[in-house]
């Protein structure tokens, strides 16, 4: 049953790319702006509602967004500089609010049960944009309901700059005239399975018995039904930012074979690698931890552009290898950790990287989240 105690606020900011590279640069105000590569493989990761009116839309590669709009102007992604407008962000609202979940860069849920007794949800929320908009320079959108699920249906339909309330008991009322694509956890796939089947609104999908959902789209048919329903129990977890993930290798027999030390380091890479993206994150640092047979234990560290891609964070771990390795002694352990960890949904780097690279590492990460990590690496990793 639904419980109509709660108050959770959805918060978009809306336009985040673009709008921190206006804040920027004044000159990009009202222009057609692409954030991507700027090389022929490079992809849209970000464009402005100007750019929208050519066609122009994410992971487009820009090459093709150039010939809709060869005025457009194309900026290279700075993630350190959206980073810093993300906390400041953070901060602001984890300042006005106890409870407060960051579910990525530009979006938050705030959980403001109670308040309507002593000040007003809606009015404190209209303060709260007010105030990230007075601090940061930044616009956002906000929709409040009694869950998580339909606020954030609510603020995507009152984009940009507005605001909307869902009263206790109309959620299914609100969500029923609304496209099945509107509601999270419906990805192409499944919408073009249920338009096959004649369900194009949310209400057509309300109506359908979950066992027959379960029939159509698997184990998640339950849960999408419980969705069209506007029906979600999940809590605002509160924001806690992770420090790093590392992992250590500890040899059974100490060994100086390049081969295997190498070999030993990629797979560790590419599985600390593969569960940032799991969890939507980017690094923005790599440590390196190496142990000699005598106790004798180093470190180093680099810097990189923030990505969480395996190739790159495996050329990366290999130059810090080559560096570090410098006594012909064996090895005992071997580690890696990734710090400097910020929310990021790019699973590859769409600034340089084709759209091949792209659904490699989609359908890599399918296959992996589906029958194991282990299943699945890369050849080259065997011969580094």
């Amino acid at each position: 049953m639904l419980t109509y105690d709660r108050h959770i606020a959805h918060l978009d900011m809306d336009q985040f790319f673009i709008s921190v590279e206006r804040l920027r640069n004044s000159r990009l105000e009202g222009k057609p702006v692409l954030i991507g590569g700027s090389n022929d493989r490079g992809i849209v990761a970000a464009c402005s509602d100007e750019a929208k009116k050519f066609g122009i839309h994410v992971s487009m590669p820009v090459r093709i967004a150039l010939r809709l709009c060869r005025y457009a102007t194309v900026v290279r992604a700075d993630f350190e500089e959206y980073s810093k407008h993300s906390k400041l962000v953070t901060e602001i609202i984890k300042d006005a609010v106890p409870l407060v979940e960051k579910s990525n860069l530009d979006e938050f849920y705030v959980d403001l049960s109670g308040m309507d007794k002593f000040f007003g949800c809606k009015k404190f929320t209209q303060e709260l944009r007010q105030k990230i908009h007075l601090h940061s320079g930044l616009i956002s959108s906000y929709g409040l309901a009694s869950n998580k699920l339909v606020s954030k249906v609510a603020a995507n339909q009152v984009t940009p700059n507005g605001q909307l309330e869902i009263p206790f008991g109309n959620e299914k009322i609100f969500l029923a005239p609304l496209s099945v694509v509107k509601l999270p956890g419906v990805g192409k796939e499944t919408a073009f399975k249920l338009m096959d089947m004649g369900v194009e609104t949310i209400s057509s999908l309300s109506e359908i018995p979950p066992e027959m959902l379960c029939d159509v789209v698997g184990k998640s048919g339950n849960e999408l039904w419980r969705r069209a329903n506007g029906i979600d129990e999940s809590p605002v977890i509160p924001f806690q930012e992770q420090k790093s993930l590392s992992i250590e290798h500890t040899f059974q027999q100490d060994t100086i074979d390049m081969d295997v030390l190498l070999g030993k380091l990629a797979m560790m890479t590419a599985g600390i690698a593969f569960e940032l993206r799991q969890q939507n994150k980017v690094t923005g640092c790599v440590v390196l931890k190496l142990r000699y047979s005598d106790g004798d234990t180093h470190t180093i560290q680099r810097s990189i552009p923030f990505c969480n891609t395996d190739h790159v964070l495996l050329t990366v771990a290999k130059e810090l290898f080559r560096k570090l390795f410098t006594r012909r002694l064996l090895v005992r352990l071997l580690g890696i950790r990734f710090t400097n960890l910020i929310p990021g949904t790019y699973q590859v780097d769409l600034f340089e990287d084709s759209q091949e690279t792209i659904k490699l590492y989609r359908a890599i990460d399918h296959i992996k989240k589906r029958f194991g990590e282990k299943l699945l690496g890369r050849a080259g990793y065997l011969n580094s």
